[in-house]
């Protein structure tokens, strides 16, 4: 029984060896524009949400084939500014202020983005210009948005016959003008009243497919290590295969949705999955 423990106890050790041998290669191997930003762990927490916000709006990654502003999600908020109230009362004053937006999201009941206002703008304009050189249609209707319906109504929804009554403000509205809005990516209806609508963000659709994906890919990769965790550091290099969106996006959001868990060792932070 005494030689069978012992290899068992080797058998174990020797797992536990290979599989920080292998974050190691894995670190080396999986090298990225990390080297020039401060790594997640030395940026996990900020003091408010306005640093947190500018500081990951730098850190958004590069996508190529998207053209589309950065954006923040509100769980990787709550997991840079430790009192969750404190970003909900940061981010109504912001939103008051005309800083920024905030846009519902379909990948999950609690997903919202948030978009600095002059990125959203600059946004709206790619898509007016996309649609000026294909000669789509009349583009005066954009203006109209960004004067009258953007700067009055700073909810994430909006009602049909408010957004009527505020595009008649620009000039002579007609309802082809709401498709032109919903086909340009600008709105949303809502399934459980058409007469409403979501604020959106044009071209953002693919990356909300990757969001979805990248989040079951970090759990699964996570929930087949023995202990269902890895150091921070090395986690953070790898890449993903299903999201255009880099690791240290999803690390964040998965943190502050309460998925994933972070502790502090001799080491350095060890990310886990949660239990619940």
């Amino acid at each position: 029984m005494d030689a069978v423990s012992q290899s068992s106890s080797k058998g174990k050790k020797r797992l536990r060896q290979e599989e920080e041998e292998e974050e190691v290669v894995e670190g080396e191997a999986e090298t990225s524009n990390h080297d020039q930003t401060p790594s997640l762990e030395e940026s996990l927490t900020f003091s408010d949400t306005l640093v947190a916000l500018r500081i990951m709006r730098a850190q958004f990654p590069h996508i190529d084939k998207v053209s589309i502003r950065p954006f923040v999600l509100r769980s990787q908020l709550y997991s840079s500014v430790k009192d969750r109230t404190q970003v909900d009362r940061e981010l109504e004053s912001l939103r008051r202020e005309k800083v920024l937006r905030i846009f519902k999201l379909n990948t999950g009941q609690d997903d919202h983005a948030i978009m600095f206002l002059e990125d959203y703008l600059t946004q709206i304009d790619r898509v007016v210009k996309r649609i000026e050189e294909k000669k789509q249609a009349d583009v005066e209707v954009f203006e109209w948005f960004k004067t009258h319906v953007l700067d009055t109504k700073l909810d994430p929804s909006i009602g049909h016959q408010e957004l009527c009554l505020l595009l008649s403000h620009g000039g002579k509205f007609v309802d082809k003008h709401i498709s032109l809005l919903i086909n340009a990516g600008l709105l949303t209806r809502q399934l459980i009243d058409p007469n409403m609508y979501w604020f959106a963000i044009p071209s953002i659709g693919s990356l909300l497919k990757g969001l979805s994906q990248g989040r079951k890919e970090l759990i699964s990769l996570l929930s087949r290590r023995r202990y269902k965790e890895m150091m921070l550091a090395p986690l953070e290099k790898k890449r993903l295969r299903m999201s255009p969106l880099d690791m240290r996006f999803h690390l964040r959001d998965l943190i502050g949705s309460g998925l994933l868990k972070t502790f502090n060792t001799p080491s350095g932070l060890i990310v886990r999955l949660s239990k619940d």
